[in-house]
């Protein structure tokens, strides 16, 4: 008797070690991929990108209350980084957090592409099915590719407080109406202004080429990091139109969304990542080698 009342509890710790050690092997051996078959990238105009809206819009619809549950965290984080920002007398970097969150928002939407793959399949698409498929060999190439996405962010952030530091700085707000004020009214704000759009365009359209289908392919198939980023640069090479179209549609949304205090992205964010996956089925396809 003591032998299993000592020797279960070793036991279970290192079945758990052994499948964490399995799982994490797993997750770094997902970030190269495995997936031999190189996808052919389509041309996709605005009739696709309408349709890909109207069949996220039917997603969120069937899968509300899963999908609220998914995506709650995305605006408190943005509250949270809002209110931050203004307690810690940083007022100047208040427009580019609200500006560059959309930045990591495809990794906020990771679970809901698994939700439109799932209910395109016929599987069960609530969120903990969802959750649950996001382990293994997609955990791995997800999260570098989040991580990706954050360092851009965070360099963003650096980016913009350089530019006010050049123009408005070194002088502090301590109220947003006072920054505004001397954003428009001023010439070294009109500068920053003008500066700060232009660089923060440069950001947003780095991220939209080469997070346009890559979250969503690394969902769908084993293809590794490297070949979902240069599917996704190839997608919008291919369709610079509509990959323009898409950028105003996904930043204006958020935007909007972002408005009465980030809530209302729990609507917003569902749809548009709900259509992301049905953006990507349309602008990719997978052959089967086998078939020539």
């Amino acid at each position: 008797m003591p032998d299993r009342t000592i020797g279960n509890p070793l036991s279970w710790s290192a079945q758990r070690l052994a499948g964490m050690g399995r799982g994490l092997g797993h997750a770094i051996d997902g970030i190269g991929g495995h997936q031999a078959a190189r996808p052919q990238v389509n041309r996709i105009d605005l009739a696709d990108l309408g349709a890909a809206l109207g069949k996220g819009a039917r997603d969120f619809a069937a899968l509300r209350s899963d999908v609220i549950f998914l995506v709650v965290l995305y605006p408190v984080i943005g509250f949270i980084l809002g209110v931050w920002v203004l307690n810690a007398g940083q007022v100047h970097l208040l427009f580019p957090l609200v500006a560059g969150f959309p930045l990591i928002g495809p990794v906020a939407a990771v679970g809901l592409y698994e939700m439109s793959r799932r209910r395109e399949a016929g599987l069960p698409a609530n969120w903990g099915a969802a959750v649950s498929a996001l382990s293994g060999q997609v955990l791995g190439p997800v999260l570098m590719l989040g991580l990706l996405l954050l360092v851009i962010f965070v360099l963003w952030l650096g980016a913009a407080h350089a530019i006010w530091a050049a123009t408005l700085g070194p002088q502090t707000y301590d109220s947003l109406p006072a920054l505004l004020r001397d954003s428009l009214t001023t010439g070294p704000g009109r500068e920053m202004l003008v500066l700060g759009t232009a660089v923060g365009f440069v950001f947003a359209a780095l991220v939209l080429c080469i997070g346009m289908v890559s979250f969503p392919m690394l969902i769908d198939r084993p293809v590794g990091v490297p070949l979902a980023l240069a599917t996704s640069w190839a997608v919008a090479k291919a369709n610079p139109g509509a990959t323009a179209a898409w950028g105003l549609i996904v930043a204006g949304s958020l935007m909007l969304g972002m408005i009465p205090l980030f809530a209302g992205l729990i609507v917003v964010l569902p749809i548009l990542g709900h259509a992301t996956w049905h953006l990507y089925r349309r602008a990719v396809t997978f052959r089967d080698p086998a078939a020539g």
